[in-house]
């Protein structure tokens, strides 16, 4: 059974940095694509990053591109959310999801058929 498990969320104030890690079990091919979903109070889920099975190509949102940085270690099946100069609009739960496959990583939640439970981020102003 595939389970994702989230870790490294927590509170920071505005400006600071945290690093999420996504930890992938219950398969030992690493040929899947990893995407990082948050969904704010009273917001819909969004996409925030995404990386394809080897880790060459990655997508942003607009909205954390130059802050954020995805990577993955396949060695581990982990995979990884940088983000630096936090913004209290960055406060949300933060979902990996995974998907098997060697394309592109996609930017639509419904293209995932794996997901984590989330962790809470929250950004302090």
């Amino acid at each position: 059974q595939v389970q994702l498990v989230e870790s490294g969320g927590g509170l920071v104030q505005a400006g600071g940095s945290l690093r999420l890690s996504c930890e992938v079990s219950g398969r030992a091919s690493s040929s899947y694509e990893m995407a990082w979903f948050r969904q704010g109070p009273g917001k819909e889920r969004e996409f925030a990053a995404g990386i394809n099975w080897t880790g060459a190509r990655t997508t942003y949102a607009d909205s954390v591109k130059g802050r954020f940085t995805i990577s993955r270690d396949n060695a581990k099946n982990t995979v990884y959310l940088q983000m630096n100069s936090l913004k209290p609009e960055d406060t949300a739960v933060y979902y990996c999801a995974a998907d098997w496959g060697y394309g592109d990583p996609k930017s639509r939640a419904s293209g995932y058929e794996y997901w984590g439970q989330g962790t809470q981020v929250t950004v302090s102003s």
